[in-house]
């Protein structure tokens, strides 16, 4: 008879695997830890800090930015440095804020090198994670901000036409935005932002 066939490692599908990690995690502090096992992200190997959210969990306001920059790597957290202190007082101006009524995490938790855009395989290995961190955080609407984050929930790009205007993204009402670190770039655009907080504003109240 002729020899076995070598016996070959099971592929393994990234997506796949994150989905049964990610439905398996029975709260937020357990995504976290399966996040953090989560070996099929090159990214991981490069970054130095796995960005998992900040804010409190439970608000109704939960924003989704798109991947951690420099600053977040270092400290662990999404949106620190300029963007996330301009996001701070856009938020404080509508009398939202971090520490009491808004939540926060990025569609990828490792930022990419040299801060270039993330690639299509590596948010849709990391959708089921984020998938999940807005079922269990479960607010009551969502505001996503720039064009990664739009790619990753609502499945298209072209954050200047899509922002300001009210979409359902994870069965829940969201809002595309501007990412801050644009309106860094684009002072003119603040105006745009501003007239997306003020109605980020009265959908909460709408919603009470």
């Amino acid at each position: 008879g002729r020899g076995a066939a070598p016996v070959k490692a099971p592929e393994v599908d990234p997506v796949a695997e994150a989905g049964k990690l990610a439905s398996g995690a029975a709260d937020l502090g357990a995504l976290r830890d399966a996040l953090a096992g989560y070996e099929h992200c090159p990214l991981k190997r490069g970054a130095r800090n796995l960005v998992f959210a900040d804010g409190v969990a439970g608000a109704r306001v939960m924003l989704v930015g798109e991947a951690p920059g420099r600053d977040e790597d270092l400290q662990g957290k999404p949106f620190v440095g300029r963007a996330g202190q301009l996001l701070d007082r856009m938020l404080a101006a509508v009398g939202l804020s971090r520490a009491e009524s808004v939540y926060i995490t990025n569609v990828l938790p490792w930022r990419p090198p040299q801060n270039r855009d993330p690639k299509p395989d590596e948010i849709a290995m990391l959708l089921p994670f984020l998938h999940r961190h807005i079922a269990l955080a479960d607010p009551d609407l969502l505001v996503i901000m720039g064009n990664t984050s739009c790619q990753a929930l609502l499945g298209r790009r072209g954050i200047t036409r899509l922002r300001g205007t009210w979409v359902e993204a994870a069965e829940r009402p969201a809002l595309p935005m501007l990412h801050p670190a644009y309106l860094l770039r684009n002072p003119q655009a603040k105006r745009e932002a501003w007239a997306d907080m003020l109605s980020l504003k009265a959908k909460l109240r709408a919603l009470e």
